[in-house]
């Protein structure tokens, strides 16, 4: 998909004229304008897709928890029961 980009020539460099105070503000309204320029070349996605992404993130979190809740488990077990055993005396 080709997009076709112009540059603004209504703003200017900020580095040009004034003091420190209307540089800011200048750059402040190109960052903007930039954002804005950025802002409309996005493809949002459509609401079946919004919903697929978002079902498929989730069961990927709840995954990912118990896998970490696993190893948990696990290292517990070997850390807490199993080596203070080693070294107990019965």
């Amino acid at each position: 998909m080709a997009v076709e980009v112009t540059s603004r020539r209504d703003v200017t460099p900020a580095s040009t004229g004034g003091n420190s105070v209307v540089r800011f503000f200048r750059s402040l309204n190109t960052f903007y304008h930039e954002v804005q320029d950025e802002m409309r070349k996005v493809t949002w996605p459509d609401r079946p897709q919004l919903k697929d992404t978002t079902i498929k993130i989730i069961i990927f979190v709840l995954f990912l928890g118990a896998v970490i809740a696993a190893i948990d488990l696990i290292l517990q077990l070997i850390l807490v029961q199993g080596v203070p055993s080693l070294f107990s005396r019965r």
